[in-house]
């Protein structure tokens, strides 16, 4: 190698450094990530947020005690605590059935097993869409299941039922609500 080589070959690496740091650079700014629950369009032509589009979604009523629980941690989730708006551009409608199940049999003598523990299970199907047109934005189906210890004394246990039934809920609210804000920001 001479000297003339030697000189030029930190100058062209440097050149295709640079070169590809500027490739680097403009391939980045063409990324349109922004937060799944922000309140800022993503683009010009997007007027709302995800966040605002969750808060213009109102729930139907629902006719169980752990349906009413899903809706209403979404309620609270979709608009921070403030309750749902009188007229709203979107409806959802919210379908949650249980399952409860005895996960583990312990011999209590020869002939009897004694459940000892038990996993409820939540399944929330929902469908959103749009007052002015009827247009379905979302939809779809999300289950959760809570285990929980089924102690010997019977209030014990329904209780211990009740509470595994609310985690469950507050769960497949989240997951919901993660679901929908997937599907409206899609839109």
């Amino acid at each position: 190698m001479s000297l003339p080589e030697a000189r030029t070959t930190p100058r062209s690496s440097r050149f295709a450094v640079g070169l590809a740091l500027a490739a680097s650079l403009v391939l980045i700014s063409a990324c349109t990530v922004r937060p799944l629950y922000s309140d800022g369009p993503a683009s010009a032509g997007v007027e709302a947020g995800t966040a605002t589009q969750l808060a213009s979604i109102n729930i139907k009523p629902v006719n169980t005690r752990y349906g009413q629980e899903v809706r209403n941690q979404l309620i609270f989730l979709f608009n921070g605590g403030a309750g749902q708006q009188a007229s709203a551009p979107y409806t959802m409608e919210l379908s949650v059935s249980e399952l409860t199940e005895s996960a583990l049999l312990a011999p209590v003598t020869a002939e009897d097993d004694e459940p000892t523990a038990g996993t409820v299970t939540l399944t929330g199907t929902y469908v959103v869409t749009e007052n002015r047109t009827g247009k379905r934005i979302a939809a779809g189906k999300r289950n959760v299941s809570a285990s929980y210890d089924r102690p010997r004394q019977e209030f014990a246990n329904m209780r211990a039922q009740r509470d595994a039934s609310n985690r469950a809920a507050r769960e497949l609210a989240e997951l919901l609500r993660l679901a929908i804000a997937q599907d409206m920001s899609k839109g």
